[in-house]
């Protein structure tokens, strides 16, 4: 083999990269508390973490709290979804409406969600709405601001086309709105989806509404350190698992779209 047919060898893909870096942090994780680095109280050997996990995985309340926290971040993200959608596509449809409102939206959009916890529990208490209650608010300025971009994005030329020809607001918006705005709609998806997840899990932790969160915090609390790793390394993989399901529909909803042609054809 020639020098120069070396020099063109291809780099190891992606996600060989991304397993080896995984595996040295799990290299690391299992290495320090053995050799004295850190005290294995507070950061278990990996193998403790993994011995736990599996304890955790043969009991019926992993599943349910799991079941748990997976049902509040569909269901919050939903209403997201539905209510961002909708109501960026009427607001930003309406000039007069968006100007009016825009004051109002740049006032509540940054208030931290976890600000809002007093309010949810003095509402719902630990009920699963409380955490219910963050997502949604969280997940809603995500989707909103993603589509009023969208719908400012359109075209003029094809709006003013759209009414020259008198399409009705549902033709216009079908036609004309939504397939500039879907872009957007689906980075939107894809950050509140991401959001929606750290949100129910905080919410779980600080309220104590079902779920793994509150697991993490049981098991914190009793010292049952090994069981409150292995509940965080599920929610990372959960988070994981978000995100790639998050991109491949982004990329089969947007598989028309010219940025995902190219980094299909790349």
């Amino acid at each position: 083999m020639t020098a120069a047919t070396l020099g063109r060898r291809s780099p190891p893909p992606a996600w060989l990269l991304g397993l080896a870096g995984l595996a040295g942090l799990v290299g690391i994780v299992e290495l320090a508390p053995r050799a004295g680095l850190v005290d294995g109280r507070y950061l278990p050997p990996f193998s403790a973490m993994a011995a736990a996990l599996a304890e955790q995985a043969a009991t019926a309340e992993f599943w349910q709290s799991l079941l748990e926290t997976l049902r509040g971040w569909a269901t919050g993200l939903a209403i997201a979804m539905v209510a961002g959608v909708a109501l960026g596509l009427v607001i930003g449809g309406v000039p007069p409406l968006r100007a009016a409102l825009n004051s109002t939206i740049e006032f509540l959009r940054p208030i931290p969600s976890v600000a809002l916890i007093p309010l949810a529990v003095l509402l719902f208490g630990t009920d699963m709405r409380s955490t219910l209650l963050l997502v949604v608010y969280a997940s809603f300025w995500q989707v909103l601001l993603q589509v009023l971009y969208g719908v400012r994005d359109v075209d003029p030329v094809a709006r003013e086309t759209a009414r020259s020809y008198r399409f009705r607001p549902l033709t216009q918006v079908r036609t004309v709105t939504w397939p500039t705005a879907l872009p957007y709609v689906m980075t939107g998806f894809r950050l509140g989806a991401a959001v929606a997840l750290i949100l129910e899990i905080t919410g779980e932790l600080i309220i104590g509404s079902p779920g793994l969160g509150r697991q993490i915090a049981v098991a914190q609390t009793s010292g049952a350190v090994a069981s409150m790793y292995a509940l965080v390394i599920v929610v990372g993989l959960i988070g994981v698992t978000v995100n790639v399901a998050a991109r491949a529909t982004e990329r089969r909803a947007l598989r028309w779209h010219p940025s995902i042609r190219r980094d299909l054809a790349g």
